[in-house]
């Protein structure tokens, strides 16, 4: 039987909710004015919030679910609410390339997505396409391994969804027929939730383990899926862009985890921080060698 809540959530630390949870994960969220709307998943079965921040930085939260604590945990693991990067602030503000982005974005923590499977779905789509391709295809294909609620919102995909998709009907959204196979197989092969149970380290061994998934593929996993601030995306277009500004020269994709190295477990939030960098944005002159493999971020 589904219960019902108002309550007032606190974040722990500096939070800015539409800077956090901008986008619309494929569905699984949308914005109503200044009112979040989110799909969860409990163990009890799926719940919905509607969620809207005060001037003082609590959030308001409404939500049903059949298991209301369930529902509570699902929506602050999300939102990212218990994550306090104070110390990722302090550090990133003696940085000279880090610190303005810091300074005028200090409230930003990336929101999760509610399933594994739903991040191995923006990691296999968000690959050598634009932000609005990647959206899209990954709206087509959650959309097509979950159903749509009657309040229009999909409910996050599971990893058995996953492993049911077909991977030529993946490829009919326009992604690509390898790594659409290589994100099914992933899903077939494990259950994904079992990656929330290892180290980072760990989990992208097992991700790039699958030819078309690689380094940047597991940083999508490990902060959007796992919630880990320890997950660089390595090789984004974005801090590709950077290097490149930096040194007048194409970059290889490794070179960008020099960027974020010093941040050690913060690595993972650094990078995200750098892709609101001004030269992530940056195309003019671009030059990428023949072959090369840019990836953005989903």
């Amino acid at each position: 039987m589904e219960r019902s809540i108002v309550t007032v959530l606190r974040p722990a630390g500096p939070y800015d909710l539409r800077l956090s949870a901008a986008g619309g994960a494929g569905a699984t969220r949308r914005w109503e004015g200044s009112v979040l709307a989110i799909a969860l998943v409990t163990p009890a079965g799926p719940g919905r919030a509607a969620v809207r921040q005060r001037h003082d930085g609590d959030l308001d939260a409404a939500i049903r679910a059949p298991d209301l604590c369930s529902a509570v945990d699902a929506l602050r693991f999300v939102l990212a609410l218990d994550e306090d990067h104070a110390a990722f602030l302090r550090m990133a503000r003696r940085d000279p390339r880090m610190a303005p982005v810091s300074v005028r974005r200090a409230g930003y923590r990336p929101a999760r997505l509610a399933t594994v499977a739903h991040s191995v779905i923006a990691a296999a789509c968000g690959q050598l396409v634009s932000g609005g391709e990647a959206a899209r295809m990954e709206r087509a294909v959650v959309a097509m391994a979950s159903t749509r609620g009657p309040d229009g919102l999909v409910e996050p995909p599971s990893s058995a969804d996953l492993a049911g998709v077909q991977p030529a009907r993946a490829v009919a959204t326009g992604l690509a027929a390898r790594r659409a196979g290589a994100m099914v197989r992933l899903a077939r092969g494990m259950d994904l939730e079992r990656l929330r149970g290892v180290s980072t380290g760990r989990m992208a061994a097992r991700v790039t383990r699958e030819p078309w998934l690689g380094p940047w593929s597991a940083g999508i996993v490990g902060t959007y899926g796992l919630g880990r601030f320890d997950a660089p995306m390595v090789g984004d277009l974005g801090l590709m862009r950077i290097v490149a500004a930096e040194t007048g020269r194409w970059p290889d994709a490794e070179e960008t985890r020099e960027l974020v190295d010093g941040y050690g477990e913060w690595s993972g939030l650094a990078s995200a921080y750098l892709l609101m960098h001004p030269l992530a944005r940056v195309k003019q002159g671009e030059r990428r060698p023949r072959g090369a493999r840019a990836q953005h971020a989903a």
